[in-house]
């Protein structure tokens, strides 16, 4: 039973009446907002007047006041002092790395070098490219504590003076967005120390994207807290689509010498060629570096989204504990799946040190394929489009996690450079590349998540068990599946097909395949199929 103020069941029905009409598992990529914010966001912007901040009229008063007081909410939530911390708001996390990045860049100049752990997303990987001194991946977390323990050696590669002292940046995920697994939240304190001893500048970011969903991110000791931390709110109420950088003030300055500056973060500018000048705003940090016109209008919604979030689960440590027992189950209930010959039906991508319903190892989310009773790979692509069939949204593919991928996949880089020559896109639909797969499954769950999508999922799954032990299968298997339709099938016997090397080709239409099936198989027409105990792919 869910640890909210009032019952899950009555949050559903209330709040989230679109999800009883399908399964989301696809809340590590945005959770659903509920009903009451959006109706409590149209009376506020049906009853205020708000006008552009940068001004001193009524309507711009009042939107600079929502606005401000959103960001002091914002860091209340996530127990950071204003003293200590300021809030930027950007577009998303992505954003806000980016203007990490920019800023340590005119900081440091040619002297950047940057490190990240390979569980990053690809935003938090792509700041490398704006690291002159060069860049290191740390593809385990030993590979982090031997750094720290080493004295956060850094190479001067990249400096034209050998001499010269690198200026560093390190990055990781307090949550990784492929598995949920959770890496160490010490390690920012950890490094500033470390640094302090060594004599070495080095800052910290902290992707807390995927974390600040289900879980209470704590900046509420500002000496062990990071340095820059990047995050987006759809992650947590769903609406509004908006980002945040959050920024120790001690650390903040170094950002002030990005090379750009935008509407409203300047107090004078001078046009010109050699009297070219502009004096960027001191004081508040915020008011250097949020470019332009802040969405007010969203920014504003942040009110009805914390306020709406509160009422219906009282706090994160609440959503902790709901979806790290979803999980949990969930996680048990996959593992417990297998053919009939004994072999898993799923291929678990777990980190050994992670426990699901320990919520400093591990988050809601799990990362899987499935496999044939032969150990035959199950395309996910498939097996997505399969889902969507039954009602059923997750994510599939490379989830933009590269490292994730590369080791949980056992794909060198040589290997996904030809996986790339041999066609291999970015969501194309290609599933299988020299025997191995190029993508996952990914399920993850959210506050309002229930029992029933666990039971959905786990049932999904069960259908591509194949309880048969002989070698022959029978095609009327593939009729198995939840409220079979021509399209299930079609994709069912595709599968079977390319897996002999008979048969199916893309030019054959839906119409053509089930013909085929139904010759095949010698089944009743899909409309009086009936449900078997029994399915699988080839």
């Amino acid at each position: 039973m869910a640890p909210y103020p009032v019952s899950i069941d009555r949050i559903r029905k209330k709040e989230y009446p679109l999800l009883n009409r399908t399964t989301y598992l696809d809340h590590a990529g945005s959770t659903p907002y509920p009903r009451s914010l959006m109706k409590e966001y149209q009376m506020l912007m049906n009853a205020r007047l708000f006008g552009n901040p940068h001004s001193q009229s009524p309507s711009s008063l009042l939107a600079t006041k929502y606005v401000e007081t959103a960001r002091l909410r914002m860091l209340q939530f996530f127990r950071a002092d204003p003293e200590h911390f300021d809030l930027i708001f950007v577009a998303n996390a992505t954003a806000a790395l980016k203007l990490v990045g920019e800023g340590m860049r005119g900081h440091a100049k040619d002297r950047l070098w940057y490190g990240y752990h390979a569980a990053s997303h690809t935003s938090v990987v792509g700041l490398r490219e704006l690291a002159p001194a060069g860049s290191r991946c740390f593809f385990t977390d030993t590979d982090v504590e031997q750094w720290f323990s080493e004295g956060l050696e850094i190479p001067s590669m990249g400096l034209g003076d050998g001499r010269a002292q690198p200026l560093g940046l390190f990055a990781y995920p307090a949550q990784s967005n492929m598995d949920g697994r959770r890496l160490p939240l010490d390690w920012a304190g950890r490094l500033r120390r470390f640094a302090s001893k060594a004599n070495r500048e080095i800052y910290s970011i902290l992707d807390a994207a995927a974390f600040v969903a289900t879980a209470q991110l704590d900046l509420s000791d500002p000496e062990n807290a990071p340095d820059f931390t990047t995050l987006s709110f759809y992650k947590i109420f769903g609406f509004p689509d908006l980002g945040a950088l959050i920024v120790r003030k001690d650390t903040g300055p170094v950002l002030l010498k990005r090379p750009y500056f935008g509407g409203g973060t300047v107090d004078m500018v001078i046009n010109g060629a050699d009297d070219a000048w502009h004096a960027t705003k001191q004081g508040v940090l915020h008011e250097a570096l949020e470019d332009g016109t802040p969405a007010f209008h969203t920014i504003t919604a942040l009110h009805c989204a914390l306020d709406v979030h509160t009422r219906l689960y009282g706090c994160m440590a609440n959503v902790s504990q709901h979806t790290g027992h979803l999980a949990a189950g969930l996680y048990r209930r996959l593992v417990s799946l297998v053919h009939g010959n004994g072999a898993p039906v799923c291929t678990i991508y777990k980190d050994n040190a992670s426990l699901y319903q320990d919520s400093k190892t591990q988050g809601p989310t799990i990362a899987f394929n499935l496999r044939t009773r032969r150990g035959a790979w199950i395309g996910k692509s498939d097996f997505e489009r399969l889902a969507i069939l039954n009602n059923i949204q997750l994510r599939t593919g490379g989830v933009c996690n590269p490292g994730g991928i590369a080791s949980y996949l056992d794909l060198s880089p040589k290997a996904m450079r030809e996986n790339y020559a041999e066609g291999l896109r970015c969501g194309n639909g290609i599933d299988l590349l020299n025997e191995k797969p190029t993508g996952i499954v990914r399920v993850s769950l959210g506050a309002m998540s229930h029992m029933k999508d666990v039971d959905a999922c786990v049932s999904f799954v069960a259908k591509f068990i194949d309880l048969e032990t002989s070698q022959n299968v029978e095609l009327e298997h593939l009729t198995s599946l939840r409220n079979p339709t021509d399209s299930s099938r079609f994709f069912f016997w595709c599968n079977r097909k390319r897996a002999t090397g008979t048969g199916a080709t893309e030019s054959w239409t839906e119409d053509h395949a089930i013909q085929r099936i139904t010759q095949e198989a010698q089944c009743a027409p899909v409309s009086k199929c009936s449900e078997l105990k029994v399915s699988t792919v080839f």
